[in-house]
């Protein structure tokens, strides 16, 4: 069990990337209205979206919501096994932040629901 399916009726971004998310919420001003994420108005706005992050010995997944402020984990939980094959060849050994790929996005949608 992930436990994630306490957060399926969360908003979650499955389209929105940490480069995105720096943009809104940390470089005010470098970004434009009329792109897909214009900047935020205060620090009630808020984004809650999915990460991979690969800067300890395995991959995680977290669950963020971040603002103006702040970004908390809403979770944290170990990349699957079975995901780790096909993140080993899109990640090629980086270390960094990185948005989930399409097959662990479904895994991550089916894990909302399924438990």
């Amino acid at each position: 069990m992930t436990g994630l399916k306490k957060f399926a009726l969360l908003p979650i971004d499955w389209n929105l990337t940490p480069e995105q998310a720096v943009t809104m919420y940390l470089e005010w001003g470098n970004n434009d209205w009329r792109a897909e994420y214009p900047p935020v108005r205060s620090k009630d706005d808020y984004s809650i979206y999915f990460v991979v992050d690969t800067w300890g010995e395995k991959p995680l997944l977290r669950l963020i919501q971040r603002n103006s402020e702040d970004a908390v984990d809403l979770a944290v939980l170990d990349l699957p096994d079975e995901l780790l094959p096909d993140w080993q060849a899109e990640c090629r050994g980086r270390r960094g932040i990185f948005a989930p790929t399409p097959a662990i996005t479904a895994w991550l949608q089916r894990a909302l629901t399924e438990e």
